[in-house]
């Protein structure tokens, strides 16, 4: 199961989830971050660091940011890596 990153993360600047991350797995662009499925290692390390509470394990998301789940994988690959 991996991370996902949701909608309350949408223009929040502290990247305090980006340095506990093992795997390096964040992404980013001007609006989010996002977690690559695919490098996560479900260590949920990012969830309590998380100031909007915007992250969740996929099994856990909230019915009306399921659309996330999708969209991190996504934009985890069209973006680039997230920086501290």
């Amino acid at each position: 199961m991996t991370m996902v990153v949701t909608q309350p993360c949408i223009g929040c600047k502290d990247k305090a989830c980006l340095t506990v991350c093992p795997a390096d797995c964040f992404h980013e662009d001007e609006q989010m971050v996002y977690i690559n499925p695919d490098d996560c290692v479900d260590c949920e390390a990012c969830i309590p660091e998380c100031p909007t509470e915007a992250i969740f394990g996929e099994d856990d998301v909230p019915e009306q940011w399921k659309d996330f789940i999708a969209l991190n994988a996504i934009n985890a690959d069209a973006c680039p890596p997230a920086s501290e």
